[in-house]
């Protein structure tokens, strides 16, 4: 009775014993997926492959987003075609890959990802002394496919033609329950690819979930295994992991996990300091509150924030053995770049943007002359001014001078020659009496970010 009542609830076996790869079989009544949430584009390629003849379905994190409600940001799709079978499908496909090959299938500006079916990892397959898997084309059936997943959660497939998930691991009970699960044994999974501990804390500090004991346990004894991972794949996860909408608990998860020492190896330190706490918090909140609102994030935006402090040190320093305040911010920030682009491949685009906002800090303290109408001309101004508001808000810089800019940046010409005058003043130095404000701008440091959407960039800043 408890076995018909349970089948009942989560759907239905086949009668074939679970070892040989059966999948629970989920119906719609069962696992109550909104058919609205899906992709038109996911639904065209699934069914395009269908109507060629071969299997298709909607897989991984879509299908965990789709099970808990939440509409999928990307749709990626598995299928028992070869990558050159599924090119020939789609007019606009291209086969990419030199690990595993996929597609790349587009649709104007939306992209799906299309994967064949992976075999189990031949014995033979290319790997580095650490026994990180370099190179596997190995195709195989759907229940295979399902094992090489990282976790329970994400091994699950949908078929929008029926409505059926497909669950070959308890992924479904793992969502119910709210548990993060490896699948397979732990140790030999990180082996294969220490990406995996990133995965691990992003998932469970995005989704609010409990990461299993053995998946959990073997993370602080492999977190090593991160450093022979090719920089450029740490730099995306890192990246996923900064914009997942829980940033500053993914942060504290790297922590807890002992992953971050090669990622950002002085945020201990950083996170130690009174004003570096209240910065990097302040950055992280309104990362996740513009990306909560469906906004862009600039990255060099997020690194500039984060790595701030470790320039600040350095500024400092540099100053104090007798640099010019100019060329000591330009050495401490080459001093960081270097040193963080080996550990995480930054984009040269990233660490330009990056540059240019440290590099406009001392400018906003220059308030006379020409010099704040050439700096509101910079490229980079609104990132900057930005920037500047969080330094003001976590308390390292005096709150008048974000105020003065604020009255600045949205002043008409007659308020600006009123706030240069009065900043020339013998008097100026003393609280000044704030002047007429136009539309009532949040001068806050999560205001001054979620505001980036106006001219020149801020968070929005990625032209």
């Amino acid at each position: 009775m408890i076995k018909k009542l349970i089948r009942k609830i989560l759907g239905t076996r086949s009668k074939a014993a679970p070892e040989t790869g059966t999948p629970l079989v989920l119906g719609p009544d069962a696992h109550g997926i909104d058919p609205r949430l899906l992709s038109n584009n996911a639904v065209r390629v699934t069914s395009t492959l269908q109507e060629a003849g071969y299997e298709a379905f909607v897989v991984g994190g879509a299908v965990r987003d789709l099970l808990l409600g939440v509409k999928p940001k990307d749709f990626d799709i598995a299928t028992n075609a070869t990558p050159e079978q599924v090119r020939k499908l789609f007019r606009r496909a291209f086969i990419i890959g030199k690990r595993f090959q996929i597609v790349h299938v587009m649709f104007g500006q939306d992209l799906l990802e299309v994967t064949t079916f992976r075999g189990t990892t031949s014995d033979n397959a290319p790997k580095d002394e650490h026994g990180r898997v370099l190179r596997d084309n190995t195709f195989g059936s759907q229940a295979e496919d399902a094992v090489r997943r990282d976790f329970t959660i994400n091994a699950m497939y949908y078929n929008p033609a029926n409505q059926q998930v497909l669950d070959y691991h308890g992924g479904i009970a793992d969502i119910r329950a709210k548990t993060l699960r490896i699948i397979g044994q732990p140790e030999a999974r990180y082996r294969e690819d220490p990406v995996r501990m990133l995965r691990v804390v992003r998932f469970a500090a995005k989704l609010k979930f409990t990461i299993e004991p053995h998946t959990g346990a073997p993370i602080k004894v492999m977190a090593p295994l991160i450093n022979n991972v090719p920089a450029a794949r740490v730099f995306d996860e890192m990246l996923k992991l900064l914009m997942s909408g829980q940033a500053l608990a993914c942060l504290q998860q790297l922590r807890e996990q002992g992953l971050h020492h090669g990622l950002l190896p002085l945020l201990d330190v950083v996170l130690e300091q009174p004003l570096g706490v209240k910065f990097v918090t302040l950055a992280l909140d309104s990362t996740d509150a513009r990306i909560h609102a469906g906004k862009t994030v600039s990255p060099g935006f997020l690194f500039a924030s984060l790595l701030w402090h470790q320039v600040l040190e350095k500024w400092t320093a540099y100053r104090a053995a007798g640099e010019q305040t100019i060329p000591a911010l330009h050495l401490a920030a080459d001093d960081v770049l270097e040193s963080q682009t080996e550990k995480l491949a930054l984009q040269r685009k990233i660490g330009s943007d990056m540059r240019d906002i440290w590099a406009m800090q001392p400018r906003f303290e220059r308030r006379t002359g020409k010099a704040p109408y050439k700096l509101l001309e910079h490229l980079r101004f609104r990132a900057g001014y930005d920037f500047l508001l969080l330094r003001c808000a976590s308390g390292e810089i005096d709150a008048e001078i974000g105020e003065w800019w604020t009255d600045f940046y949205e002043g008409d010409e007659v308020q600006r020659e009123a706030l240069l005058n009065a900043a020339t003043q013998p008097a100026a130095g003393a609280k000044r009496k704030r002047g007429p404000r136009r539309g009532g701008r949040n001068k806050s440091a999560q205001g001054g970010a979620e505001n980036g959407d106006n001219a020149g960039g801020g968070q929005n800043d990625q032209e």
